[in-house]
């Protein structure tokens, strides 16, 4: 019996230890590295394409113009693709945020209002809004569009600039808004409008191209800047294009683009 009873206590013993161990604490795996960022290997551009001489359709429908030639040469110097896609431009804000293009490149005004939505590059180039009319108008000044009908492209910096003066823009006896400046200007020699208030690198285009068939007043609606806008979270992509930009007037390169559209250099 004692023998039995010293096996037993024995093989109690046992049962204790085993079930009395502890197990190695597992081993800490580090956190798994963030996935790097992709690069950007392509810019989607978005642009009205009726807005000569920045970007529009030339005779055989493809996209050509002064900032179409500007984003190439900054795309070419990323090593990126660029493709160029037009868009409603009185959406365009909704079109960046929404992530369907990736820069805004044409012609856009900077203006406070829009800083809040979008992020922009340095000025490249200064504009004015201009006054034309038809050769031939009584309309010699800012005080002669009073009970006048004013055409403008809708959703341009040409509405906020003459609705700042509001002394002389509730004297219009009519203000209509066009989809696009050139439709604007169709009208204006048609005579269904007195003047069309546009930016200067637009109006001078076209005045040019039809020499004695309009006036542009010597007075106009202001001057403002002209800026490449991106998302406000995509600032390393502003970044880089704003350095190229920089880098092209610097060696030249943007005056050359210039002087092709504009006769002269006039990148700010």
């Amino acid at each position: 019996m004692k023998k039995r009873t010293l096996l037993a206590s024995l093989a109690l013993t046992a049962i204790l230890a085993a079930c009395g161990k502890s197990e190695p604490a597992a081993t800490a795996q580090a956190p798994e590295a963030a996935p790097a960022p992709v690069a950007v290997t392509k810019i989607v551009v978005g642009l009205d394409d009726n807005f000569p001489p920045m970007g529009f359709r030339d005779e055989k429908n493809e996209l050509v113009g002064f900032d179409i030639d500007m984003a190439k040469e900054a795309t070419k110097r990323l090593g990126m693709e660029v493709e160029f896609k037009p868009i409603d431009w009185s959406a365009k804000e909704a079109e960046l945020n929404g992530k369907r293009i990736d820069v805004l490149w044409n012609g856009l005004t900077i203006l406070e209002s829009r800083k809040q939505h979008i992020a922009f590059t340095d000025p490249y180039m200064a504009n004015r809004q201009i006054i034309i009319v038809k050769a031939g108008s009584d309309i010699a000044d800012k005080a002669g569009l009073a009970g006048k009908v004013v055409g403008v492209q809708e959703s341009s910096s040409a509405v906020d600039a003459m609705k700042k003066e509001e002394a002389v823009f509730n004297t219009f006896k009519d203000f209509k808004q066009f989809g696009d400046n050139i439709t604007a200007l169709m009208d204006l020699e048609a005579g269904r409008l007195d003047a069309v208030v546009v930016d200067e690198v637009v109006g001078r285009f076209h005045v040019a191209k039809k020499p004695g068939a309009y006036v542009v007043l010597e007075e106009n609606f202001g001057t403002e800047d002209y800026g490449v806008g991106f998302r406000k979270e995509d600032t390393e992509l502003l970044n880089k294009v704003n350095q190229v930009l920089k880098d092209m007037k610097a060696d030249g390169a943007a005056a050359e683009i210039s002087k092709k559209w504009f006769g002269e250099n006039i990148v700010k």
